[in-house]
Order: structure tokens, then sequence, then C-alpha cells
């Protein structure tokens, strides 16, 4: 039976996706390099390896969120479920490049949203993980199927500044905030009785009255 293994080369955004999408650069390689393999339903667990990286001072600020106090991280920083994707990979003979497609989110009650827009540049440390199908065909013609082994993964350092890049074509200049139902109903009726044209001057009218009781 064929004996896989991935490498992550690359990943960029999908330009014209109706929401955000990174494609990754999969490279599926046989260590069998003359079986032809005859499909892969393949699908990736992605994790982020939070512990695998330095932050400055201006990025801890936003993470405290997430993790606490920086002085805690010891304890609080861990690896966390990024997202899942799955990609069906054609025929091949040797190896093989495929774009495993995933999905991103810009809604900031995601942690992964949270965790890559805390990040001012360097890299995001990813681990995916691999399972699913392959179909290849034995001796005698027959059609096979076996189950890849749940140790198959690879490393991806993915740089922040593609993550940036996507989001800023997304949404040029504008962030998603994603509210309880009641609250958006109340803002709302705020914004219609004082007859505010838009959300924006709807908040900015607002901040002013909170930063007056904060400080």
């Amino acid at each position: 039976m064929p004996d896989l293994s991935f490498r992550v080369d690359s990943a960029e955004p999908v330009t014209f996706a109706a929401s955000p999408l990174l494609a990754f650069k999969l490279q599926v390689s046989n260590a069998t390099s003359d079986e032809p393999v005859q499909s892969i339903a393949l699908r990736c667990q992605i994790q982020i390896e939070a512990t695998q990286r330095r932050y400055s001072p201006e990025e801890q600020g936003p993470l405290v969120d997430l993790f606490g106090e920086p002085d805690r991280w010891g304890q609080t920083l861990r690896s966390r479920l990024w997202t899942h994707a799955s990609v069906v990979v054609p025929p091949f003979t040797g190896s093989t490049i495929v774009d495993l497609q995933v999905p991103c989110s810009f809604d900031f009650n995601v942690a992964s949203t949270k965790y890559f827009n805390a990040l001012r540049d360097g890299e995001i440390p990813l681990s995916l993980l691999f399972s699913g199908t392959v179909f290849f065909a034995a001796a005698d013609g027959a059609l096979q199927i076996a189950q890849i082994p749940w140790d198959r993964e690879t490393k991806f350092r993915l740089p922040v500044k593609v993550w940036r890049e996507m989001m800023d074509h997304y949404y040029p200049n504008t962030a998603w905030l994603c509210l309880r139902r009641d609250v958006f109903e109340r803002l709302h009726d705020y914004k219609i009785r004082r007859g505010i044209p838009t959300w924006e001057q709807t908040l900015d009218s607002i901040l002013p009255k909170i930063e007056e009781v904060v400080h």
C-alpha cells in the first residue's frame, strides 16, 4: 500500500472566494515512487503551536484575553485547535501538489481570530495532522482501500503578513463584530432614536462617555 508523507511548501490567500480562504500548497508524496495512487480523501486537523514562538510586549497585551497575564504563560500557553480542512487528491504517481483550502474567520468571538490579530509580524507555528482514505490498485489491478495512519503530520510556519494581507483584502480597513441579539437591538434602537446614519458614528458617540467613566 502507499506510504504517504506530507509537506506544506507555502500558503497564499484565495483572492476571489466568497469568504476568506487560505490555500496551503500541500505536497503529497508516496515513498514507492512508481506506485500509482488513484485518489485520496484527505482530512486535516490544524493546530496552533502557541509555545513555539516569542511574543513582543505589543503582542502580549491583546493575548491576555486568551492566555491570561504573561507571568502565568508557563501554565496557560498551550497548543490550540485552529480548524479542520479537507481535500480530494486526484490520481498521481510519485508526488503531487494540491491546494488545501482553509476557511478563516474574522469573528472576534473566535479564539484563533483573536490570536492571529494580536500578532504583529513573524510567523505562526502550525501543526497539520492528517487522516483519511487512500485508494490504490493492487498488483492484480483490483482497487484497494486503506486508511492513512494517524501519525502522519507536518509542521508549517505561516507568515503573519499572509494572514493580514488576506483579511485586508476581504475586509479593507474594517473589522467584523458579532453581537448578542438583545445587545444589537439596544444599539440599533439608540442609533435610530438619535438619527445617527452609520454604525461607526453610533459607537463614536458612545465611546467618549464610557472613557469618561473609566478615567
